[in-house]
């Protein structure tokens, strides 16, 4: 049986290259890669230029670690936003969700993933360590845990619990409208709002 390759090593390079994205099969990468041939080159220049233009120049904010084109991102320079609420999220896909909701107009602080011993990932791989020093430099009076409903992110909450313990700020979580072992990204923007603003205090949650 010949293969792809047997034609064309480029196109079979290309489809290797979509291939290795996640959830693209072999299938799909090779409708990707044909469905390029098709196009006039300027379309595919366009797309290789934005993607050349996306690795070389985005940045993380020096303050919350959220994907910008500046040193200081578009919402940490937003001074119509309230400075003295923060929002700790696991990564820049929550920021996306929870913007989409438009019930949150405070600030973000991305950790960049979760304590999770299984897959080696302890508390100094995540921005953790600066998150005292901003909540105290920034006056920061209430920080919001957004973290996904698993285990990890669970573990994640209390380990910020107790990394804050001897900050004066108040530490709330939201509600319990995500179910139990759900990613924060994939819950729909009505529940995930409505979780932001029916927020419950963090020392409560752990009565339950």
């Amino acid at each position: 049986m010949s293969s792809v390759e047997d034609y064309s090593q480029l196109l079979q390079r290309a489809i290797d290259a979509f291939a290795s994205l996640p959830g693209v099969g072999h299938k799909s990468a090779m409708r990707l890669a044909l469905s390029l041939l098709r196009q006039e080159k300027s379309f595919t220049y366009r797309i290789s230029d934005a993607l050349r233009n996306l690795v070389d120049g985005i940045q993380y904010c020096a303050k919350c670690h959220n994907i910008s084109d500046e040193e200081i991102c578009r919402i940490c320079s937003d001074e119509t936003r309230d400075p003295h609420t923060l929002c700790v999220v696991e990564s820049v896909r929550d920021v996306m969700a929870i913007e989409r909701t438009g019930q949150y107009q405070g600030l973000y602080h991305v950790l960049g993933g979760v304590i999770s011993p299984m897959d080696g990932v302890g508390p100094q791989d995540l921005f953790l360590h600066d998150l005292p020093t901003r909540i105290q430099e920034e006056g920061i009076k209430e920080v919001i845990l957004a973290l996904s409903t698993t285990m990890e992110g669970e573990t994640t909450n209390f380990y910020i619990y107790r990394l804050l313990k001897d900050v004066e700020v108040k530490i709330t979580t939201i509600a319990q409208g995500i179910a139990i072992g759900d990613e924060l990204e994939y819950a729909d923007d009505l529940t995930l709002g409505r979780s932001i603003l029916q927020r419950i205090d963090f020392q409560e949650s752990l009565k339950r």
